[in-house]
Order: C-alpha cells, then structure tokens, then sequence
C-alpha cells in the first residue's frame, strides 16, 4: 500500500499524531512497527470505548505492524489519576489478576491474536525494587509534573496529591522504554502520560515514539465519557439483543460520531450514509439498523447481527409502536431522575404513587423491556421508549 493510503487510514478517526513527520519517516522505512497500548484492569469488562483504541490497533497489524497489548497489572495498583480530583483507591491484587484474566478473549474479538502480543507490566515493572524505582523518579521534576492540568488543579485547590501519583506516567513511559515502542496509543486524556514515555525514551538513548491520541467516546447519554461506572456504556460481553438495543437508543446526532469511531465502513460510505439522513432520503433509525448490525457482527458473528435486528423489530416495529412517537423532554438533577419521577413527568402517568403501582403490575417498558426497578434513575442526556400499558407511550429525553 502507498504511503499516503497507509497515513490516510491512520489518520482516520484520530486526533493528534505527534509527530506525523516521524511517523511518515518510520513508515517509509518499511519494517514492522512495534505499536504499543496499555490498559489497566480496573474492571472485568471492557466497553465500546476502549474498542475505538482496539480499532486503531487493528489498523495497524492490517497494514502489517505488531501490536503489544499491555495489560497494566501494576499501574492498576496504582490507579490512573487521569481526570481525576481525588487520589483514586488501589485495586487489590485479587481484583486485578481477575480482571485481567477477562482480557484475552475480549481483545481478541478485535485484534489478530497472530500478530498480537499480551504482555503484563509487572512483568518487568516488579524487578525494578527501590532503587530501580528511586532512579526512574529521578528522571522527572516535580514541577514537570505539575503542568499536568490535572495535578496543577489539584495543587492550585488545595486538594491532597499523594506521591505515588506522581509514579503513573513515568511507570506508564518506563513501558515505553522496556518495549521500545515505536508508535504509543491513547486516549486525548493520556496525552501527558504519552509524552513522558517519548521524554524517558530519549534519556535511554532510543528514538522517541509517536503518539497518536483518539478521541474519547461518549457514552448513551451522549455527555460523559462511556463509563461502566456511570451506566452508559456498551459492554464488548454484552448479549446480542441488549448491545444492538443500546445502539439504537443513541440519539441520530451520536449515531454519526459511532459510525467514524467505532464502524469498519469506508469514511466515503459514512458521508453518502448522512447525507441521505439529512436530505429525508433515508429514515436515521434505518442507518442506525446498520450501525447495529455491524457492531453485534463484529462481537458476535455475522448471525448474531441478522438476528438482534429481527428481534429487535419483532419487539418494536410489530408491536405497532409509531415511528412519530412524540418526545417529551423532563429534567434531571445530577444525581438523576427516579423512573416514577420520569412517568409522571412524561405524562404518562398522573401521579408517582400510580406509577409505583403500574411498575408492580409489570406494565412498563424501557425500550420494549419490562421493568419494575421503582429505584431506578435517568442521567441527563440519556433516552428512552417508553410504554405504560398498551396505549401510553412515548420517546422520553432527559437533560
């Protein structure tokens, strides 16, 4: 493949390559690159949003390149302080050895197991002892540390930063150094931790790598980032009938940033597909049916994909639910709103005490699926169908 065709399908989707120029050199070079990313076992699943860093990766061993998996067993111990305003609880050695026991299979969904290799941090990480560890601290200042924005808000507020933070990114970039990477992946929020791995690899006399960031993907509620914590993900484990549900339940403005982040279909393809959305040529909740089918496909076979669309228009279409439902919009704290609360604010209920006793009978539907959870809550931003026995329904928007 020419070079311009390699840069335009690594480009795809991302938002920084630093440096392009280093990257075109090392390509033209014409040897497989060592391409590196870490995730840490912070949870036993890994959702959609972790997948836009999996896609890249793909990318990469389709044009021929190695991927190093890392599963960050002990920056997991640690915790990542990305983002964060409080100084993150460690896991415990337990919780990550489960966690990360739950990766392989779920990796390998997307990326060639062939030209991939699974690698644990504390492979190496562990053998450094104190004195390894003092001397790698050595290799930054503090005042380096704290032009990281999340530190300095920190800092600036008063607000405790324990020392082993400050271990994160240069564990994070002594892997750069262990595995002379050549090209490091992450999300936007990890650009600080990339450069410190670029920074420690020149202090060990290796080429410094190029980083390519992506972009965070926002969860259903189209808001916050995908977040198994925040209930708006979609999980890679999750059954065919529910992940191809919570696809469709994204709003048609998120379906089109799903569709770059997330979609093998061509950039050229996406762009005809929204076009015709937008000129009424094509029904947005056709496109979506694509959107879903091929995302199910992929985490589960060509099968699964056909089948979740079948069962899914099964449970709406020929239940008769209108494509001209109407919407309502109720408002939500940040806590959320309780389910009764969003019934009788939708209207289709006149009180919470007849929406707690219709909840009982098991005459509500979400999304065609009953439910009687009277503590469940609804962030801003998230949507839903919504049914109250066999008349009373209606697309419901919470902000």
């Amino acid at each position: 493949m020419e070079l311009e065709e390699q840069l335009a399908i690594l480009r795809r989707g991302a938002d920084e390559i630093l440096l392009e120029d280093e990257l075109r050199v090392r390509l033209q070079q014409g040897l497989p690159l060592r391409i590196k990313a870490g995730f840490d076992p912070t949870a036993p699943d890994l959702h959609l949003g972790h997948t836009v860093l999996l896609n890249k990766m793909r990318q990469f061993q389709d044009l021929g390149h190695h991927v190093i998996f890392i599963i960050g067993d002990f920056t997991g111990r640690i915790g990542d302080p990305t983002g964060k305003t409080v100084t993150r609880p460690p896991l415990t050695e337990e919780d990550i050895q489960a966690n990360a026991a739950t990766y392989r299979e779920q990796v390998f969904r997307i990326l060639d197991p062939k030209a991939t290799e699974v690698v644990f941090n504390s492979s190496w990480t562990d053998e450094l002892g104190a004195a390894g560890m003092v001397q790698l601290a050595a290799r930054h200042t503090v005042a380096r540390m704290l032009e990281r924005e999340d530190f300095n808000k920190r800092y600036s507020s008063r607000q405790p930063i324990a020392i082993h933070e400050f271990l994160y990114p240069l564990i994070q970039g002594h892997d750069s150094v262990v595995l002379k990477s050549d090209v490091e992946l992450g999300g936007t929020d990890q650009k600080f931790n990339l450069l410190v791995g670029r920074e420690l690899q020149k202090q060990y006399g290796q080429p410094p790598q190029v980083i390519l960031t992506m972009p965070i993907l926002e969860g259903l509620d189209g808001v916050q980032k995908m977040s198994k914590s925040l209930g708006n993900y979609i999980g890679v484990r999750d059954a065919p009938d529910d992940m191809f549900g919570k696809v469709m339940s994204i709003s048609d403005v998120l379906m089109w940033r799903y569709y770059e982040l997330l979609s093998w279909r061509p950039l050229a393809d996406i762009a005809g597909l929204r076009a015709g959305a937008e000129s009424g040529e094509r029904n947005p909740r056709d496109v979506k049916f694509e959107l879903a089918e091929e995302l199910v496909a992929r985490f589960h076979g060509a099968g699964a994909g056909e089948r979740a669309r079948q069962n899914f228009e099964a449970r709406f279409q020929r239940h008769q639910l209108p494509d001209d439902l109407p919407e309502v919009t109720v408002r939500a704290s940040a806590d959320g709103l309780p389910l009764p609360n969003l019934l009788k604010e939708a209207g289709l209920v006149g009180s919470t005490s007849e929406a707690r006793s219709m909840l009982r009978q098991g005459a509500v539907r979400l999304d065609g699926e009953r439910v009687e959870d009277v503590e469940l809550r609804f962030a801003p931003g998230s949507r839903h169908v919504v049914q109250v026995g066999k008349r009373r329904v209606a697309r419901v928007v919470v902000i």
